[in-house]
């Protein structure tokens, strides 16, 4: 069979980690110039890897170019971007000018507000329901956030302290995005994304002492269906039965007979309203760290926490960051799970930790500077063909982990090759439920906004905001479809830009040169040439060869991994 032939010839030499048969396929793969450090950064590095007599290689610039694209913009380059850094022959300075130029592309972020998008739970439907026009609002703040890189202790302190309409005001969707908003839940939530740090491991009295910071977050609906105004709620007013009308736009008290007769009315509601009993709110509150605090009946609670929280002094809030961002690129956290930080859960390398969260807090809490720092670093352009085992090489960075792609990356990156594209519905028959064709997955807003190949492929349920959630772990189910189904072979087949190329009338190995630096960012080895050739003369029609092989490409490792 053709797909027999093409999975045990041209696949294996584009598996990800294979060992090259030949000196020029290994120069595909890395580079031949010894890595040095390029700032403190790699020094720290180095050192730990010297300890454990590691000595790791660069990645060669093909390599480099698609893992820059991947990792910062979720795309991968075209065959003219590929093939235009390759012949840069400034080979001293062209990494770094890529990452400078790549930080600055609209999908730098596109990408990183889907991956903000998990951790914050933007999502319209079941379990979190923010609704499609506050999911709307929440992902334009989130973007637009990104793109004025706006510093993240500000980023942080607007998402948990601002007030107002959850269709207007995009980061009152941070207390909504949370499946029940009782105080305790919304201090494991906030826990858990700024501070990495997950509630159940921290002693019985913190939770419920942090929980009055939030203790007077009040929610009202309005006459607009579905919306929700956030609020400071210090008289409890929204936790009185009868204080809040769905669908009218103005408080509505109806007092009651007496406090008694409040309280108990109060008990009566739902178990929010519990949590939440009419009265005076309790002023006892208690900071992560142990400390007690007074709560003064003139501020925000909201705002007391956050104040505490973006301080650099504090133990967990840069650090998480810091470390969230390196598992972002890194394939792993300093600390891992980048969500699970805690006194038995110690850094790999504590002193690269504390460089990076000094860097980041000296910068002003610029995340573009960390992502610079980090990307133009020789550490991020190790080679990813694995040389050294144990878990400390691992743990350790001595090489770049090769990970699967996320599920909306795979889909994007075959539309982008083939010129196809897909149609994205919700189940739901509301506002910006169809998407348009040109709009890749990675730029969708809303959690809810889906297809059978996302939730194949592992795309997070943005129900709980643990990095855990998305699964980026391949499967056999995903491998049938990638190989069998209709879906993908089409795309190969009647995909606009793989037909234009075949059609193209250039020689045999013009089209091969053009395929591979269309699909894997580089050019073709001689023995892949050679395996090629072979094939395509076994065919009777070049043109479904040319198909073929496509299909082969686009079903190897090294087109599905970040490597």
């Amino acid at each position: 069979m053709i797909e027999t032939f093409l999975l045990s010839t041209v696949l294996p030499l584009v598996l990800v980690g294979a060992a090259p048969a030949t000196e020029t396929a290994s120069n595909v793969f890395e580079s031949s110039t010894p890595p040095a450090p390029a700032g403190q950064l790699d020094e720290i590095v180095f050192a730990k890897l010297s300890t454990l007599n590691i000595q790791p290689v660069l990645c060669s610039d093909a390599v480099f170019v698609r893992r820059a694209y991947l990792d910062l913009i979720g795309m991968i380059p075209s065959a003219e971007e590929a093939r235009a850094f390759v012949n840069d022959p400034d080979t001293k300075n062209k990494r770094r000018v890529l990452i400078d130029r790549l930080l600055e592309r609209n999908e730098f972020a596109d990408f990183y507000a889907m991956r903000w998008g998990d951790i914050l739970r933007i999502k319209a439907e079941f379990p979190v329901n923010l609704w499609p026009n506050a999911a709307q609002a929440y992902h334009r703040w989130v973007r637009a956030s990104i793109i004025e890189n706006k510093p993240y202790d500000k980023f942080v302190r607007e998402l948990l302290t601002s007030s107002g309409s959850n269709f207007r005001v995009g980061p009152v969707n941070f207390y909504r995005a949370i499946q029940s908003k009782t105080p305790e839940n919304i201090v494991t939530s906030t826990a858990l994304t700024f501070m990495g740090s997950r509630t159940d491991s921290w002693p019985k009295d913190r939770l419920s002492g942090v929980a009055v910071f939030f203790a007077q977050v009040g929610y009202k609906p309005t006459s607009e269906w579905k919306e929700e105004i956030v609020f400071w709620d210090p008289l409890l007013s929204t936790s009185v039965p009868g204080n809040a009308v769905p669908g009218d736009p103005m408080l509505t008290p109806k007092k009651p007979e007496n406090a008694k007769d409040a309280k108990e009315k109060a008990s009566d509601a739902s178990p929010e309203a519990n949590a939440l009993p009419a009265g005076s709110p309790p002023l006892a509150a208690m900071f992560p760290d142990g400390t007690k605090f007074q709560l003064p009946p003139n501020r925000d609670p909201r705002e007391l926490f956050a104040d505490w929280l973006i301080t650099p002094e504090n133990p967990w809030f840069t650090r998480c960051i810091v470390n969230r961002v390196w598992a972002w690129v890194m394939g792993r956290g300093i600390i891992h799970e980048p969500d699970d930080i805690r006194k038995d859960n110690p850094p790999s390398n504590p002193e690269l930790l504390a460089y990076l969260e000094k860097e980041l807090v000296t910068s002003g809490y610029d995340l573009k500077h960390l992502y610079r720092l980090i990307l133009t670093s020789t550490t991020y352009q190790f080679s990813s063909v694995p040389r050294f085992k144990g878990p400390e090489a691992t743990a350790n960075f001595a090489s770049y982990p090769p990970r699967r792609l996320e599920a909306e990356v795979i889909i994007d990156a075959v539309n982008q090759v083939t010129g196809a594209s897909d149609l994205y519905t919700s189940a739901i028959p509301e506002p910006y439920t169809y998407i348009p064709h040109d709009m890749t997955a990675v730029s969708i807003a809303d959690g809810s906004i889906n297809s059978s190949f996302l939730t194949l492929f592992g795309r997070s349920a943005r129900a709980t905001g643990m990095a855990s959630e998305r699964i980026n772990k391949p499967a056999s189910s995903q491998c049938l479809h990638m190989l069998n189904s209709s879906h993908i072979r089409r795309k190969i087949e009647q995909g606009p830009k793989l037909k234009k190329l075949f059609q193209s009338g250039r020689k045999r190995g013009g089209i091969v040169n053009e395929l591979y630096l269309t699909i894997l960012s580089r050019r073709p080895t001689q023995e892949e040439l050679r395996t090629v050739a072979e094939y395509v003369k076994s065919t009777e029609s070049k043109y479904q060869a040319a198909i073929d092989v496509s299909w082969a490409l686009i079903n190897s490792t090294e087109f599905l991994y970040r490597h």
